[in-house]
């Protein structure tokens, strides 16, 4: 057995004793750091409310609950733990104050989209709050957004899951793929950050 099947075998038997508040906890998780795909998550959800053991209404209103507690919970960390992460670790990073300041800026003018946007993202959406509380966007447009997004985001699946019925496992085989590319992505991104940083230094220093 793969991790991620090991993952989700013990996910849908959390939610198949704890019900609801399983929900709750496993989307806490999702929205912050931790290794829990909701892809693994809502549309078991869905395969519930296909056998009449959960309420559609319900399934939402715990899932969203828990993506904006966790994001919270990031968003927090970031704002009183990014700074002083930077000064301590940034130097190993390439990276300064220089660049949280960026990050703050980069979210006063675009933090709402980009909250809203990464919910639909696999990975990013377990990251994004983190930079959003170091840049300090306001709390209540982040709170806004995160619900918004991740509601939609949580129906979605919680809705394919019902479609899918018993065979709800095929969504999250699909979205394994999307990981994959997601992944090169920011790789890519972070390898073109730090080669450009080093050209700037080089600069300054001829």
């Amino acid at each position: 057995m793969g991790l991620t099947e090991f993952l989700i075998t013990y996910f849908t038997l959390f939610i198949g004793k704890a019900g609801y508040f399983g929900i709750l906890v496993l989307m806490i998780m999702e929205s912050m750091v931790f290794p829990v795909p909701s892809e693994a998550v809502m549309p078991f959800a869905g395969f519930l409310l296909f056998e009449h053991r959960m309420s559609l209404i319900s399934i939402i209103i715990f899932s969203t609950l828990g993506s904006i507690i966790g994001s919270i919970i990031s968003y927090y960390i970031g704002m009183y733990g990014g700074k002083r992460f930077i000064n301590k670790f940034g130097k190993y990073l390439l990276l300064n104050e220089h660049h949280l300041k960026q990050t703050e800026d980069f979210f006063n003018k675009y933090g709402e989209k980009t909250i809203f946007i990464s919910r639909f993202i696999p990975i990013v959406r377990h990251l994004i709050s983190l930079p959003a509380g170091v840049g300090r966007m306001n709390i209540y447009k982040f709170s806004i957004y995160t619900v918004i997004g991740a509601g939609l985001w949580n129906t979605f699946l919680t809705y394919l899951g019902y479609l899918l019925g018993s065979r709800w496992e095929i969504i999250r085989k699909y979205t394994e793929i999307l990981d994959i590319v997601v992944i090169f992505c920011i790789i890519a991104a972070i390898a073109y950050f730090i080669v450009k940083t080093k050209k700037r230094v080089q600069k300054r220093i001829l």
